[in-house]
Formats: structure tokens, C-alpha cells, sequence
């Protein structure tokens, strides 16, 4: 009551702190802050809704997990959604709470892609015309990064990073805001990359692999003449190929160089592809 209340115009982060302790301390407070956060922010007091999507937003960046999948519920969604409806509250609710309950669920399929419900909400508002076009997100818009993020994620493996991006979000400064915002965003992106080069690593390694398996039986099948004429040309065309991933392991090699295990895999396969081209040379181009 003290962080949504409407008889007080700035925000009272002091008490909105304390709530987001008592949700991170209390077994059952992720469910019942949902539910009270839901009841306050349809208040018809416009100063109540609005303190209480601030405290929502603040919740969201600082309580975890247990708190983003009460949120990502399709029982929270529809009361927020109410907000909106012509149906139920949209019709009173002020067009101040509106568009910040549009751009607090808009901000979610951003920030947790992997929420199917969130992305279905949001979508089926659009489809309604209740939300004609996405919100423009303001720069000191902080929410957290996506989660659950993969292991060795350079949020948690980038100690540097992690300690500044922690002590700007406890900042009440717009500025201090909006350099948390771009850290957040290039970490991302380096996370991104991180995941692509993995993703790239994986596919070469399965597909030399696929391609050496059916090399070595067809140059087999060849030693003992019986390989078909489109089986031949199969091989020639597995050869081929073979060829044009050796630069690309070359490629994936020099980028894993600090990643010893990586590295193993990566010059297993290559030994692998080395082998199966000296085959196919001493059996089948020789002849």
C-alpha cells in the first residue's frame, strides 16, 4: 500500500525495495505479489495502477526466475490485459496506464522470447487492434537479460560486467539507466555471437562426421567395384564438399583457440576429414 500509494507522487523506492525483499525472501511471495500487484495496477486511481506497474517492473529486475513465470501465467496476463479491454476496465482506465501496460508486456516478448504465453498475449491484443503498433521502448527501459541463459553465459562468466550492470540498476539516475540499457543490449550481443559460433562449431563437426561416415563405406564399396555410376558420383560430390570444409575448420579452430575443449573437437574432426580425403586420393583418384 505504502509503494502504490496514490496520494503520492514520486515513487517511494525505499518501500518498493522492501517489497521486492519480502518477494525474494517469502517461500509463497512471487504468487501473492502477482496477485497484488494485478488488483493494484486496475485500480481506477491512475497514480495507483502507475506505482504499481513501476513496482511491477522493479520486481521483474530484481526478483528471478520464480518471479518471471508467475508473470509469464496466462492468470497474470489476463488481468493486465482487462486493463486494456474495452470489456472489462479499458473503457476508464486512464490512456497514461494503457500505453504503459502495452509497453510493459511489449518489453516481455522482448526480453523473454522463450514465454510462448507472453508472445501470445501480446499478439492476440494486436489481432483485437486494442494495440494498433508496437511501443517504442524508452532508453532507460531496464529490464533484465533473458533467462534461463545457457551455461557460461558472459553474464555470469564476465565478473567485470556483471558488477557494473548490477550497481547502475540499483541506480535511480536516468543516465545511470541508460548506459545499464547499452551494456545489457552489447552483452547480448556478445552473447549472441558466443551462441553462433557455438552453433557454427556443432553443425561443421556433425557434418564432417556424416560426410566421412558414407565417404569411407562408398571408397569400401569402390575397392571391391561395386558402386553403382550414381553412387560414384556421390562420392565425387561427398570428396568436393569434404575439400571445402577443410578451411572452415581451419576457420573455427583459429576463433576457439581459448576454449581448449573446443579446440579438441574441432582438430578431431579435422584429423578425421584428413583421412578420409587421403582415402579417397590413394583408392579412387588414383585410378
Amino acid at each position: 500500500d505504502k509503494a502504490t500509494d496514490p496520494s503520492v507522487h514520486e515513487e517511494n523506492w525505499e518501500c518498493i525495495q522492501r517489497f521486492c525483499d519480502q518477494v525474494n525472501t517469502d517461500i509463497e511471495g512471487p504468487s501473492l505479489a502477482s496477485r497484488l500487484l494485478a488488483h493494484k495496477i486496475q485500480s481506477p486511481q491512475e497514480m495507483e495502477s502507475l506505482h504499481a506497474l513501476t513496482v511491477l517492473e522493479t520486481c521483474v529486475n530484481n526478483c528471478g526466475e520464480r518471479f518471471h513465470s508467475e508473470i509469464a501465467k496466462f492468470r497474470f496476463l489476463n488481468q493486465m490485459i482487462k486493463v486494456l479491454s474495452p470489456k472489462y476496465y479499458g473503457t476508464w482506465s486512464s490512456e497514461k496506464v494503457k500505453s504503459r501496460v502495452t509497453e510493459v508486456i511489449f518489453s516481455w516478448t522482448v526480453w523473454f522470447p522463450q514465454e510462448v504465453k507472453i508472445r501470445d498475449a501480446y499478439q492476440m491484443l494486436k489481432k483485437q487492434g486494442i494495440v494498433k503498433e508496437d511501443p517504442k521502448l524508452p532508453e532507460d527501459k531496464i529490464l533484465p537479460p533473458p533467462s534461463p541463459r545457457p551455461q557460461n553465459s558472459i553474464f555470469d562468466t564476465d565478473e567485470e560486467k556483471s558488477k557494473l550492470l548490477a550497481k547502475l540498476l540499483k541506480s535511480r539516475h536516468s543516465e545511470d539507466l541508460q548506459a545499464a540499457n547499452r551494456l545489457i543490449k552489447s552483452m547480448i550481443k556478445e552473447e549472441q555471437e558466443k551462441s553462433a559460433k557455438v552453433s557454427r562449431r556443432v553443425d561443421a563437426i556433425s557434418e564432417v562426421s556424416e560426410n566421412v561416415t558414407c565417404m569411407d563405406k562408398l571408397v569400401e564399396s569402390y575397392k571391391r567395384q561395386e558402386l553403382s555410376k550414381s553412387d560414384q558420383e556421390t562420392l565425387q560430390t561427398l570428396f568436393q564438399r569434404c575439400e571445402k570444409l577443410r578451411p572452415l575448420l581451419f576457420r573455427l579452430a583459429s576463433e576457439a583457440v581459448d576454449d581448449d575443449e573446443a579446440l579438441a573437437e574441432i582438430l578431431q574432426a579435422n584429423d578425421k576429414l584428413t583421412q578420409a580425403l587421403g582415402q579417397y586420393r590413394q583408392v579412387v583418384a588414383s585410378h
